[in-house]
């Protein structure tokens, strides 16, 4: 539990100290995100919320570090009544950021989010579960942790080997 909580705080403060900072690259410019990946709502990876009713799973083919260095990803939050909702989201570890490209509609499919800005992960609202998922294995300090593959082996990862030794299998 202790070093449960050691892997939280650490996390934390590294969020924390990058959303107060500037990114490294002032010239930095973000790529057209990739289309979002059809929605799965099975097999998908477990990210714990606390606070929330809502359970909310990673789907693991969407993870994406692009070349921009924005860990992307499809999030999908179910209600205990069997309400899913879906996003398609972006991080960027070195800014502490996070945006939402499209949300899933059951009749018209993925739908474009208007006027997409980059927000806080520590205050913007509705981003808890951005927050844990940088937390939990998509961002290593101020930088996506390694490649898309890496991400879901530490997503995956018991909350006592993720990021230890500089993560899990490395």
């Amino acid at each position: 539990m202790q070093r449960r909580f050691l892997a939280l705080a650490l996390a934390g403060a590294c969020l924390a100290a990058s959303a107060q900072v500037a990114p490294d690259d002032p010239d930095w410019k973000e790529l057209d995100a990739p289309p979002p990946p059809a929605l799965r709502t099975s097999g998908l990876i477990p990210v714990d919320v606390p606070g929330t009713r809502l359970r909310f799973g990673i789907d693991p083919a969407s993870v994406n570090v692009g070349s921009d260095r924005i860990v992307r990803y499809v999030i999908v939050a179910s209600s205990a009544s069997g309400a899913v909702n879906a996003m398609y989201e972006g991080i960027r570890c070195d800014a502490g950021e996070m945006k939402v490209y499209a949300r899933h509609n059951p009749d018209r499919g993925w739908v474009p989010s208007r006027d997409a800005q980059w927000q806080p992960l520590t205050t913007a609202a509705n981003s808890r579960h951005g927050l844990e998922v940088a937390r939990s294995g998509a961002c290593l300090g101020r930088a996506p942790n390694g490649t898309a593959a890496q991400i879901v082996l530490d997503l995956r990862a018991p909350i006592e080997r993720r990021f230890e030794r500089g993560g899990v299998n490395r």
